[in-house]
């Protein structure tokens, strides 16, 4: 534990928030005239509750949908804009009320950057150049004159730009050669200075997308999105349950989420052919779990249930990015509040904080921390390894270690050599439940929770522990 490596950007901890279902509208946003408490039209409690998590950066709009959404449905008077049909999410009625200016000022009040998507599939590269001018100029253009006009005197700043969303599917169902021409044609109107692009990157192990990308177009953007989502069974039709699983199931969902350790070896090994200094970032913009929804719930609105599972999974795609820190230096979970797996639920005037939130806020101290190297023998949980961890040196000077045991029925004693730490106290936090689905409900108390860890001991190079059934350990150590 004496050789440093990379240091772990903060954005690995980013966010995703698609106007879809109760994403936003209801989740985020309620409208200033709402009886939930509010401010300017964002719930207070959802704003606190990320803030809590100093979320580094939220991409918006979309997911599928930023490329069938036009900017100016969003501006101007709310009464004004019009209603406009969600094709990828149910049709349901989307009324603009969170346009351009709600989320950058919902950024501002949390605190993150902005990761803004454009519309390639339906739009222009000339929609799109006018939308970077409407919201980044500080000149006396028409567009400046009219984000004035609107209430935004000073432009906002686009930190990182997404272009376009899943082009191979969802995005325009194209080819990456066509993709890669078509994006260095929109890249050349709507740079700005100052952001960070995001080309659109491969699907899971579309390897070919990726190589084809950097070859053709690598010189125009800075990072390259991958996208992966967790489905137990591995099938698009039937996912499997949010809740009620067995422990068959259990196992394979993490069998799944482990394939992520092979896409971000082998997309990282492709772009070093051409990137080998690791100037880009590999950005792994969308992932998650993805269960059957809720029933009951409508149609195309990806409502479904977060319990330990989630958390435990949220840790090891953690440990897996940290593992990778010197390429992945931007991910965002999908999603932020009730949609897929989302950190917070909300049900009218009621919230609730997931499993999933409270793994984010136990490695909080690893933003921007240095990674130090971690090897750990243990046993085999089906075809993955039972125990996983990460370690880092965090900004506070501190030792942080991160543990997570798979096994849902059984303690897993760890044993790690600290060599060339000096160490002293060792404090820490735990996070299980005594069911598999242990999840958190709007009228009950909190089932899933970080709760105090005072079972690991530290002596001489040494740290000791047992690692309780499926649970996830934070240590910090002075």
């Amino acid at each position: 534990m004496d050789q440093s490596g990379p240091v772990i950007a903060p954005e690995v901890y980013g966010q995703f928030m698609e106007q879809l279902g109760t994403g936003i509208d209801e989740g985020v946003w309620v409208g200033p005239d709402s009886a939930i408490p509010n401010t300017h039209g964002f719930r207070n409690d959802v704003v606190a509750a990320l803030k809590a998590l100093d979320v580094p950066v939220v991409r918006w709009p979309g997911g599928c949908y930023a490329d069938i959404y036009h900017w100016r449905n969003g501006v101007g008077p709310r009464a004004e804009r019009p209603v406009t049909l969600n094709r990828w999410w149910g049709n349901k009625e989307e009324n603009n009320a969170f346009g351009t200016h709600e989320f950058f000022e919902f950024a501002e009040l949390i605190g993150a950057k902005t990761y803004l998507s454009i519309n390639l599939g339906t739009g222009t590269p000339g929609e799109a150049a006018d939308w970077i001018e409407y919201i980044t100029s500080p000149s006396g253009s028409r567009l400046a004159q009219e984000r004035r006009a609107n209430g935004r005197e000073k432009p906002w700043k686009i930190d990182y730009l997404g272009v376009g969303n899943e082009p191979w599917g969802c995005g325009g169902r194209m080819r990456p050669a066509y993709y890669a021409d078509l994006f260095r044609q929109y890249v050349g109107f709507v740079k700005p200075n100052d952001s960070i692009v995001v080309a659109a990157g491969p699907d899971a192990t579309n390897y070919d997308w990726t190589r084809t990308l950097m070859t053709v177009a690598g010189k125009d953007f800075d990072a390259l999105s991958l996208h992966y989502y967790t489905l137990p069974t591995g099938d698009w039709t039937t996912k499997g349950p949010a809740l009620g699983f067995d422990e068959a199931q259990w196992r394979a969902t993490f069998e799944q989420t482990y394939r992520m350790a092979d896409m971000l070896r082998e997309h990282d090994a492709i772009m070093d052919e051409t990137d080998p200094a690791g100037a880009k970032i590999l950005a792994v913009d969308e992932w998650g779990a993805w269960y059957d929804p809720t029933p009951g719930s409508p149609g195309g609105w990806l409502q479904q249930q977060n319990s330990l599972r989630d958390a435990l999974l949220a840790a090891v795609n953690f440990n897996m990015f940290h593992r990778h820190a010197d390429r992945v230096r931007l991910a965002n979970v999908a999603q932020m509040v009730n949609v897929l797996q989302a950190m917070i639920l909300t049900d009218g005037e009621k919230m609730v904080l997931t499993p999933t939130y409270y793994a984010f806020q136990m490695y909080r101290p690893f933003q921007g921390a240095t990674v130090l190297p971690l090897s750990l023998e243990a046993p085999s949980y089906g075809t993955v390894k039972v125990v996983d961890g990460t370690a880092a040196r965090g900004t506070d000077g501190k030792v942080h270690l991160a543990l997570v045991n798979l096994d849902p029925r059984n303690a897993q004693p760890v044993s790690i050599d600290l060599d060339g730490a000096q160490l002293g106290a060792v404090t820490g936090q735990v996070l299980t439940a005594g069911q598999m689905d242990g999840h958190n409900g709007f009228d009950t108390a909190p089932v899933v929770q970080p709760a105090p860890f005072r079972d690991a001991r530290v002596s001489g190079r040494r740290l000791t522990t047992t690692l309780p059934a499926k649970s996830l350990v934070v240590l910090t150590l002075e």
